[in-house]
C-alpha cells in the first residue's frame, strides 16, 4: 500500500507574509500542489498567523479536492475554526505559541481526560482526529484510550540520527507504529523527513498511511520545482 503525501504548505505563506500583498498565492500553490500529485494540502494556523492565516484555511476548503488537514493546539480559537471549515482531518499538537516549530508530541496519559473530550467534539462533527506524538508505545495506548482515529509519529529524533546510524534511530518507530496496529490507530508521521531519509522510513515502518512534509520539500522545490519535488517525494513513497 502506498503511503499518502499530504503537502504542508505553510513555508508558503511565510514567503507571501514576509513581503505583504498575495505574492504567492497560497490558495493557487495549495491546488497546483494537488495538480502535481500531492495527495492532501497540511495546513498548521497558528495563533500569530506568521504563516498560514486564520483566512487562508476558510479559502482552502472549498477548492481542494483531496484530503485537508489542519495541525494545531486544541484551543478555543483553533477548535472553532475548525469546526467551522470540518475538514477530512484535525492533527491535535502540543506546541507552545512562542515555538518555532513543533518540537514533541503529546503525553497522552497526562493529557487523557482533555483529549478524550477534544476527540469526541471533532468525531462528533465528522472529522477523523490524529494526536501528534513522540515514538513511545505509552504514548501510543494513551491515543487509543483518548478515543482518535490516529496517530502522528514525530519524526525529529529519527531526521537527526538517520545518517548516523539509521537502524537505531528508526527502532522506536517501528515500535511505536506495531503498537499502534495492536492498538487498531491509523498510522501518520511528520517533521524533518526528506528526500534523504523518507524511503528507508517508508519502507521499514508498518502500516504508515500518511506522510505530512512542508519545510523540506519547500527547499527542495527552490532548486527542483515545485512539479518534480512532489513527483520526487511520491516516487520515494512508492
Amino acid at each position: 500500500m502506498e503511503t499518502r503525501l499530504s503537502v504542508n504548505i505553510n513555508k508558503i505563506a511565510t514567503l507571501r507574509n514576509a513581503r505583504g500583498g498575495n505574492m504567492p498565492d497560497v490558495v493557487k500553490c495549495a491546488l497546483d500542489c494537488e495538480r502535481y500529485g500531492a495527495q492532501g494540502i497540511t495546513v498548521h494556523p497558528r495563533p500569530d498567523e506568521r504563516h498560514i492565516r486564520r483566512q487562508d484555511v476558510l479559502d482552502l476548503k472549498p477548492v481542494l479536492t483531496t484530503e485537508f488537514n489542519i495541525e494545531g493546539n486544541p484551543k478555543e480559537a483553533f477548535n472553532k475554526l475548525v469546526l467551522s471549515v470540518v475538514p477530512a482531518q484535525v492533527t491535535l499538537v502540543p506546541d507552545a505559541e512562542n515555538v518555532i516549530t513543533s518540537n514533541a508530541g503529546w503525553n497522552t496519559l497526562a493529557n487523557r481526560e482533555f483529549l478524550k473530550k477534544t476527540c469526541r467534539m471533532f468525531k462528533e462533527a465528522g472529522i477523523r482526529v490524529s494526536i501528534f506524538v513522540d515514538p513511545v508505545e505509552d504514548m501510543v495506548k494513551g491515543a487509543a484510550e483518548c478515543g482518535c482515529d490516529r496517530v502522528e509519529l514525530y519524526t525529529e529524533a529519527y531526521a537527526k540520527y538517520y545518517h548516523k546510524d539509521r537502524e537505531q534511530a528508526i527502532e522506536p518507530y517501528y515500535k511505536a507504529a506495531v503498537q499502534a496496529q495492536k492498538c487498531g490507530l491509523g498510522l501518520n508521521a511528520g517533521h524533518d523527513l526528506n528526500l534523504d531519509n523518507l524511503r528507508f522510513f517508508a519502507q521499514t515502518i508498518p502500516g504508515l498511511l500518511e506522510v505530512s512534509i512542508g519545510h523540506a520539500l519547500i527547499c527542495d522545490a527552490l532548486y527542483l520545482g515545485l512539479e518534480n519535488t512532489i513527483r520526487a517525494y511520491r516516487r520515494e513513497l512508492l
